[in-house]
């Protein structure tokens, strides 16, 4: 269960519970008086490290860091660029050089000022291989940044590249303070909204309101506890019991619950986090093309994303969700049976051929996504034999590794941040994962990312959807919707596409 030591307890509860929680209880409604206002949310994945740098699981991570420190730019709900540490920023004319002009008098936590020195340390720390961030592959597009003065910072790039304002959105690139690199594992500094005060592995994460942060009136609330609670349906009783005030990222089968429940709210957008199954074209019999397609071609993306996500997602042709203005809705994502059985039978695949599918466990929509694929693959006389794994064992020893996978990502801001990595030949996440090469791809997304001109990106990212609808490593089924459950008593919060829940314009009705 949820620690019970909640600032907000019902009187009903703390009855129950016994006088050593009325007592904890009591005391704190005493601050609660005071003017202190605490909000409480659950998490179902610890954070793997307090090192942003460092980051690899998401969701707790992410919004860890939202609280506690800042990057240089923001992506906004609609997933447009933003200021943070830095107030403008300009490219010179070939797009290989990008000056950030940074906000003056920010403070770190510790009352250390913020200046340009923070941000050349931050992205050389990123871009050193030893320290092994998952942002290395990203960042080798920066041949130098250098501080120009206190606040102003330069990037000097090895190619043109337009996304440079949100490339350095990504939450791995937080900047951290030289000075207090030593603590940063135990006790973080930043200049955040929120003071880190302390954390309990596997527990609860606690922060403090930032009196001296810099956009006026936020936070709104005193107190942030981030906690773990692993199982869904006890944080969502939890919720239901006033223990939390939200529960992180729903599984579709919790959404309805909640609604039906009366005593908490949902809030629901679509997200950039797709699912979908991977081929791994290093391994037969997905090496040869037309099994690709012919697996493809199985799929009805509308009625695989109902069973599976029970309405909560929108089917999808790639990464790029459906609410972007780069998707081609007009590309069929309806099965074709006829065309897979005709496309196998030239790649020489026998009716009666067994394909092994792993599944990460603890997933029930990818479960599901991949019994409904088993059972469409009996039209093509295709067996496909299930092997539901344990996530640490499927990440640690076959993702990347098997021939066929159920997989799940979270995709980036732009078109480029979602697809460069995955698709081009030479990307980390391609190499490690599905090994694809098709060059008219690696064409199309080297010249997407290095012109600006919106109307020429659109006619390149409608072709790589084209292309890969039927010569693709895999194939995306749907973005998934990121739902919350959130108490009545809290308002103000706001969900974001890439996994956020902004908190810090949040308060709670008295």
């Amino acid at each position: 269960m949820v620690p019970l030591s909640s600032p907000t307890l019902s009187r009903r509860d703390a009855l129950v519970l016994g006088s050593a929680v009325i007592a904890a209880t009591l005391t704190a409604r005493q601050s609660r008086a005071a003017g202190q206002e605490t909000i409480r949310v659950a998490f179902p994945v610890p954070v793997g490290t307090l090192d942003p740098g460092q980051f690899r699981t998401g969701g707790m991570e992410l919004n860890y860091a939202y609280c506690v420190f800042n990057r240089l730019t923001t992506m906004d709900a609609k997933l447009q660029v933003q200021p943070d540490l830095a107030t403008q920023w300009e490219a010179s004319a070939d797009l290989k050089s990008w000056t950030f002009n940074l906000r003056p008098g920010v403070k770190f936590h510790n009352g250390q000022n913020f200046s340009a020195d923070d941000v050349v340390f931050t992205y050389r720390r990123l871009q050193n291989p030893a320290f092994a961030s998952i942002m290395l592959a990203k960042l080798r597009i920066i041949e130098k940044v250098e501080a120009i003065d206190p606040i102003t910072v330069r990037f000097t790039l090895t190619i043109p590249y337009a996304d440079m304002p949100a490339l350095v959105a990504h939450y791995q690139t937080t900047i951290v303070a030289e000075s207090a690199i030593e603590t940063l594992t135990t006790h973080p500094i930043g200049t955040g909204p929120f003071i880190f005060v302390e954390y309990l592995p596997g527990d609860q994460m606690t922060l403090k309101r930032n009196e001296a942060y810099f956009v006026h009136g936020i936070p709104k609330v005193d107190r942030v506890d981030l906690r773990v609670i692993s199982e869904y349906t006890t944080a969502v009783a939890a919720l239901e019991s006033d223990e939390v005030d939200v529960v992180f990222d729903l599984p579709p089968e919790q959404v309805e619950h909640i609604r039906r429940s009366g005593v908490a709210s949902v809030a629901e957008i679509s997200s950039n986090f797709w699912q979908g199954f991977i081929m791994n074209c290093a391994a037969k019999p997905f090496d040869d093309r037309r099994v690709r397609e012919a697996f493809i071609k199985i799929i009805d993306k509308p009625l695989f994303t109902d069973v599976a996500t029970f309405g909560h997602a929108t089917p999808s042709v790639s990464p790029i969700p459906p609410a972007s203005p780069y998707y081609r809705p007009d590309i069929a994502i309806e099965a074709d049976i006829a065309g897979s059985k005709k496309l196998l039978a030239e790649a020489g695949v026998t009716p009666g051929t067994t394909i092994e599918m792993f599944v990460p466990g603890n997933s029930p929509a990818m479960e599901r996504l991949a019994n409904v694929f088993r059972d469409a693959a009996k039209l093509v006389d295709l067996d496909i034999t299930l092997h539901v794994v344990p996530q640490d064992k499927f990440f640690a020893e076959m993702e990347g590794k098997v021939p066929f996978n159920v997989d799940q990502f979270l995709g980036g801001a732009t078109p480029d941040l979602a697809l460069y990595d995955h698709y081009h030949s030479s990307g980390a996440w391609n190499k490690g994962l599905w090994n694809y090469a098709n060059q008219e791809i690696d064409d199309v997304l080297d010249e997407a990312r290095s012109t600006t001109d919106r109307a020429r990106q659109a006619a390149l990212y409608g072709r790589f959807q084209e292309i890969v609808a039927k010569d693709g490593p895999g194939a995306v089924i749907y973005v998934a919707n990121f739902a919350c459950g959130t108490a009545k008593t809290l308002r103000g919060v706001e969900l974001g596409p890439l996994q956020l829940i902004d908190i810090t314009k949040a308060s709670l009705r008295s």
